[in-house]
Formats: C-alpha cells, structure tokens, sequence
C-alpha cells in the first residue's frame, strides 16, 4: 500500500527536503508524503530511535530517506548538520521546519526556564535551521522553506509560551519571504488547528480529558487529519505555489474564526476528513470516540 496522495508521483523527483521534527506526528506524514513524490527526504529531529524507524517506513514503501539527529536549538549543531546534509546530498530545495513542542499551563505558572525552552524550541530552532539552509544552499540555488505555526490568532490560553512562539514565527515567515525572495527563495508557513496526531497522546490531566470535546468548537465539526496538513505543507513547497511567499495558511476547519455572540450549529452532516497516509493512526485519546 502506498501513500494517496492528489498529487502526481514524481513532483519532488531529484530533490532533497529536509524535514525537521521527521520522527513522528505531522512531521513524520509529511515525509512520507514527500519521499511518495520522488523526493530525497533528510530526517531531523533528537531521537534517533523515532528516525530510524521511519526511514525503515519509507524505505519499505520505495521511497528514499536519511536520518541525522540534531537539537535544533544548537546553533553549531544546526550549522554543522546543514553543512553535513549538503556535503552528502548536494543542494537543498525544500526545508520543513516542523519540530516543535510545548505543554499546558497558565500564565503564571509558566516559570523563565520553561517559557524559554518553548520559545527556543518552536521559534529560535526554526530560524536557526532556515537561516542556515539560506546561507549554506539556498541562497545560490533558490528553494522553499515551510514553517510550522499553530492556531494563536485569538492568544493562546493555556499554552502562552507555545503562543509568543507561534506569533513569532508567523512574523519571521513573512520577514524572510522579503529578504531571501531576490535568491529565489519562498517562505510561507502553515497553522493547523487540532489534528488527530501522536502529540495528543502527550498531554495529561484535565487537558487530555478536554481532548475528544474539541471538535463541537470547529465549525467543521471534526477535527483534521495528519495527511491535510502534510497536502499543505507539499502544496506549498509545490511548483504550483511559484508565486506564494510570505503566506500562512490556516488548517483548522475555520476553528480560529467567529465569535462567541454567533452560536455554532450541530453537525449534519459532519465534514469528510481526507486522509491519505496509509500508516496513520488514531491517537489514543480519540479511540473512546470510536
């Protein structure tokens, strides 16, 4: 069984995209995706373990993929990871900045270690990474960069650093569209809303139990696939997408939209979800449901 994807087989034939965060979740869909595509996908992220197992996938299902495991919050690791993945694969034509991570917590109990590890984690790494790919490749060959945001637009409550994170990279995007577009360069980001992924399985406590509740919140009444953020994400690196630079396009069924004073109708009927990655699965929190 292959990856069901809209778009045709060899759309990334000959090229090399790094995907960073590559281990599991969104990141891991995207890359098989990719790889579907012809693409020579690079695998980062800070546990080899999660890597190696999905190049192994990818590997089993014909496509081609590499590892190397990298903090992305280390600015001579990222320069020397960079260097390495060119020096072994030549230039570099797409870059998605995916890894990512946070936890709930209010405000107040936010302390400075953990607000910054957040920070640097969902937005220092991010532009580590794409400053280095611009420098190293991308600036004599041109290129594609993809960024990962969340839905922040109305603050994001229990999750403020993930929040300053996100509004940070959303504003970095458009600032490296301008700069870097004389070299040929491309920069846009994504910002999906809840998505039926693996990271849902990390949270506890009452957070986890708000979970299965999210979807009466979406207007589209459902919550969204890994495969229609990876279909944006390949969209966006896409021929297709020559004259996009500097957008950010929202994944979250018009979540992020509306106000309190307009009431939501129950679903009838609900939305048909795309998935077309062949090793999805549900995350846990969401099997009560089914």
């Amino acid at each position: 069984m292959a990856f069901d994807s809209i778009f045709k087989a060899d759309l990334f034939q000959g090229q090399t995209v790094i995907v960073t965060g590559g281990g599991s979740g969104i990141g891991r869909c995207t890359a098989h995706e990719l790889a579907a595509f012809g693409a020579s996908v690079i695998l980062g992220g800070r546990k080899p373990q999660k890597l190696q197992q999905v190049a192994a996938e990818i590997a089993e299902d014909g496509g081609t993929a590499h590892w190397l495991a990298c903090d992305i919050r280390d600015e001579e690791a990222v320069t020397a990871l960079v260097t390495q993945i060119i020096r072994e694969h030549g230039p570099i034509h797409g870059l998605v900045n995916n890894a990512g991570g946070q936890y709930p917590s209010p405000l107040a109990s936010i302390n400075q270690k953990g607000f910054e590890t957040v920070l640097r984690t969902n937005l220092v790494g991010g532009f580590l990474m794409a400053r280095e790919v611009f420098n190293q490749s991308m600036n004599k060959h041109g290129g594609a960069i993809v960024n990962m945001l969340a839905d922040m637009w109305g603050g994001m409550p229990g999750m403020g650093h993930s929040g300053a994170a996100r509004s940070g990279m959303d504003n970095f995007t458009k600032t490296a569209a301008f700069e870097w577009g004389y070299a040929g360069v491309r920069v846009n980001a994504v910002a999906p809303g809840w998505i039926a992924s693996s990271g849902m399985d990390t949270y506890e406590g009452a957070f986890k139990a708000v979970i299965p509740t999210l979807r009466e919140h979406v207007p589209l009444k459902r919550i969204g696939t890994e495969s229609e953020v990876s279909a944006a994400i390949v969209f966006l690196l896409s021929p297709a997408a020559a004259f996009i630079s500097g957008s950010t396009l929202r994944i979250d069924g018009a979540a992020s939209l509306g106000s309190r004073a307009w009431p939501l109708h129950k679903a009838q009927p609900p939305s048909e979800p795309f998935n077309g990655f062949h090793r999805a699965y549900l995350p846990d929190v969401l099997k009560t449901e089914h």
